[in-house]
């Protein structure tokens, strides 16, 4: 991975007349990660999305190394992985068949032994062939820590990614984001919880 740098400046969102944020400035750099906290419904989803581009912020500017994601997506959207709070896993289709196609559509190539590995490594080697519909939750949401140790993304936007995991599950998720990090990878998340390593910051929503 590339010494990326992802910024915004003076971000603000409403939801109809309720405005959620606005002033929101911060900076993550290669190697690092920002945990954005606060109470239901305080615009951490909304701000996560912001920056993701797939909400519109009344005002601010996303940057990725320097140039705005609105003027040049391209580059950003490369390397952006973004997972919300809802697991979007295709009942009908196996954990294999899930992971092939989501990382198809953001056109990374992955060999069917990658797979393999990655889906024994978040313990579903045994049920990478079931249809998604008879995993449980949390086995659902471990399709999603496949996913991210196969998708090379600099960045990750993550929504309330613990979600639904065991203690297990919860460290492997932690052993997944140092591993990002050491590689020169950044991410931004909404969780509640306090994840291992330690984030250079806390940014606070609606406080």
């Amino acid at each position: 991975m590339s010494a990326a740098r992802l910024s915004a400046r003076g971000l603000a969102c409403s939801r109809g007349l309720a405005r959620l944020f606005r002033d929101v400035s911060f900076e993550v750099g290669a190697g690092e990660w920002l945990a954005l906290r606060g109470a239901n419904g305080s615009g951490k989803t909304t701000l996560l999305r912001c920056v993701a581009g797939l909400t519109r912020v009344d005002a601010g500017e996303v940057f990725w190394d320097g140039e705005s994601t609105r003027a040049d997506s391209g580059a950003f959207r490369a390397n952006l992985l973004y997972a919300g709070h809802l697991p979007g896993i295709k009942d009908d289709l196996s954990a294999e068949e899930n992971l092939q196609g989501s990382l198809a559509l953001r056109g990374v190539a992955v060999s069917t032994k990658a797979i393999e590995g990655a889906l024994a490594e978040v313990g579903l080697a045994k049920r990478r062939r079931l249809p998604a519909r008879r995993l449980s939750a949390g086995q659902r949401r471990r399709i999603g820590l496949a996913r991210l140790a196969l998708d090379p993304a600099a960045f990750w936007a993550l929504d309330e990614p613990l979600t639904a995991l065991d203690d297990e599950g919860q460290r492997l998720f932690g052993r997944l984001l140092e591993r990002h990090l050491a590689a020169g990878g950044l991410a931004l998340m909404a969780t509640h919880h306090d994840l291992a390593p330690a984030p250079a910051r806390v940014m606070r929503i609606g406080e």
